[in-house]
């Protein structure tokens, strides 16, 4: 029982790879919906747990699309930028999450 728990809690930190910081990321914010970069093979109701778990906060609403992937150019090199997930979570009004730390 405890293993399980400690693979669940594993794959849970996994799923979330890190907050995505745009201009129309931080518009968002305004409106209490934060963007993630997320696994490409998870979905929705997997993404909603793994918010509520790590951040403990109340998910309303996810959006999520599957960016293409572009091409990247270094000297005379062509290559291809890795393709990924991107979420775009909708909190409570009552809940917050702190992405910039204050020193």
């Amino acid at each position: 029982m405890v293993i399980n728990s400690l693979i669940f809690k594993h794959k849970m930190i996994d799923i979330i790879k890190y907050p995505l910081i745009t201009d129309k990321a931080t518009r968002l914010l305004e409106n209490n919906q934060y963007s993630f970069i997320v696994d490409s093979k998870s979905n929705k109701s997997a993404i909603k747990m793994a918010i509520e778990y790590l951040f403990n906060v109340e998910v309303i609403k996810i959006n999520t699309s599957n960016l293409p992937r572009k091409k990247k150019r270094i000297g005379k090199y062509l290559g291809w930028k890795p393709q990924y997930k991107k979420a775009i979570v909708t909190l409570s009004e009552n809940d917050t999450i702190n992405l910039f730390a204050e020193n």
